[in-house]
Order: C-alpha cells, then structure tokens, then sequence
C-alpha cells in the first residue's frame, strides 16, 4: 500500500510541476554572440576587412550615430552630413572565438586611420568619422580602456580621435551596399591592416 501511495504520490508532482520554458531561437543566438557597433570610415571596406576576422559571425553595413529627426536615414541622406549619422559596420561575433577588446585593439583600431577626424582616405565628412557605438558599459569601459592604450602606444603620429559613444538605433544600408565588395571584388576601398 504504501509503494502505491508513493508512485501516486510522484505523479501528481510530476503532473503540478511547470512546463520547462521554451527557449526563443534569437535568445539562444545573443547569449551566445555579442553585437558591435564600429565606424572607420566607407563602410564598405570595414566591413570587407570585418567579415573576414575568425570568429565573425555576421555583418551589415548601415547608419547609426546621428539625429532622431533622421529616424531611417538612406545614404542620400546621410552623405548631406545634416543627419549625423556615420556610415557604420554592425558586427556579431563569438566572444569565445573573438573578444570585444580583441576586435578593436587587433582588427578596428589596425583597418582605419583613428587620428584623422572625419575623414578617411578621399572620404570626408562626419560621416566618414571614427567611431564606436557602445552597447553596455562594459563595452564602453573596454572600448575607453582600448583607445587609451592604443593612443598611447606610438603608432600614430597624431593623437586618437575616435569617438566612443553610446549607440542608437542602426539603419541598415540599401541593399547595393550590404557585401559591396564581394560584389564588386575592384571597387573602391582605403581599408588595410595596418602594421
């Protein structure tokens, strides 16, 4: 008698116990990358140089930074530079395959020129700035912590002007900019890693 009342007793708690919580495909995929924001100049050859890091997941060229009055800003409006907006790279990436600290003191800081303001190459304007667009403030300590030491490293003649602030909404680019140049493997770009 008593072993009856025990299985009875175990199903009825098996029975009252919750349903394990589903968990959401985009919940599995953010706790197991992380996003950054990075402005250096023509968006297409960040992200050329971007996509191709170990440990790069993804890319998408678009426009952050600039004003809410610009709320879905297109690249017409953004080479105005009325809207504040800078051409920008969002990057997801595998923090146990590649780090924050890692992607910008190795790669980011290394593929543009961070000392020249607003202008990258032939291009300028603001929204050829330097820039990175943190997402929590442990990427903006990271990101501070970064730009100190690569200022202080001697590497460039001049001091560092990238600009580190929180970011925005993102703006994804048309179409004809996402992979532009895989598409077009000869067109224009003044991003290379720098020694």
């Amino acid at each position: 008698m008593a072993l009856a009342v025990l299985l009875v007793s175990s199903a009825s708690t098996e029975a009252l116990a919750a349903p394990p919580a589903k968990t959401s495909p985009n919940a599995v995929k953010e706790a197991l990358t992380e996003t950054a924001y990075l402005a250096g100049g023509c968006f297409w050859g960040m992200e050329d140089l971007l996509r191709k890091i170990p440990g790069v997941l993804e890319t998408e060229v678009g426009y952050t930074g600039g004003t809410k009055t610009f709320s879905h800003p297109t690249y017409d409006d953004v080479s105005t530079g009325k809207t504040g907006h800078a051409e920008s790279v969002r990057v997801v990436f595998n923090p146990k395959v590649l780090t924050y600290e890692s992607l910008l003191e190795k790669w980011f800081f290394r593929m543009h020129d961070p000392t020249t303001l607003n202008r990258q190459g032939n291009d300028v304007g603001t929204q050829y700035r330097s820039a990175i667009f943190y997402l929590s403030e442990e990427q903006r300590r990271v990101a501070e912590a970064v730009k100190a030491r690569v200022d202080a490293s001697g590497k460039w003649p001049r001091p560092v002007v990238t600009a580190i602030t929180p970011a925005g909404a993102f703006t994804p680019a048309e179409g004809y900019h996402q992979d532009y140049l895989v598409k077009n493997p000869d067109g224009y770009t003044c991003h290379y890693m720098r020694e």
